[in-house]
């Protein structure tokens, strides 16, 4: 399976992806959301900042699935993985969510951008699973002749 994880741009997480500072994406939720179960070792991430073409992929190694967070769990998740979360003082609004993805990454590289097509997926995605990342990978379309340029031929 492919995976896209679409990031909040002013956190800055795709350059401390691309550098190796993040080695671990994390997904904090209310419920059990993707990729919830859908994830495993050896399966791609590829990254993008909201509104941007995809830019980088990574390779999984691990998965950590925690439930039944309480404050205390979650403080303890983040101090023992939040360095490698690469998640800052601002960005700690995860005390009151219930369930925990940790992502271990390896090989994050910068790839040739392109765009994908959400469509059914829901334009607020954060995260979307395929088969193959060609499935929702935009291609550039043919442009059709202008009217002008047509030759009718009688």
């Amino acid at each position: 399976m492919d995976h896209v994880a679409i990031m909040k741009k002013s956190w800055g997480l795709t350059e401390k992806t691309l550098s190796g500072e993040k080695k671990i994406e994390s997904r904090w939720y209310m419920a059990r959301y993707a990729p919830w179960d859908r994830i495993k070792a050896g399966e791609t991430v590829y990254f993008k900042n909201s509104g941007e073409p995809v830019a980088i992929k990574a390779q999984v190694t691990k998965i950590l699935q925690f439930s039944d967070l309480s404050p205390k769990k979650v403080k303890e998740i983040l101090e023992k993985y939040g360095k490698d979360i690469g998640i800052g003082e601002n960005q700690l609004d995860f005390l009151q969510k219930k369930y925990c993805l940790l992502i271990f990454l390896k090989n994050p590289v910068k790839i040739k951008p392109f765009e994908i097509d959400k469509k059914g997926f829901g334009m607020m995605s954060a995260w979307i699973t395929v088969k193959n990342i060609k499935q929702i990978k935009n291609t550039p379309t043919r442009k059709l002749p202008s009217e002008e340029s047509r030759v009718e031929s009688r």
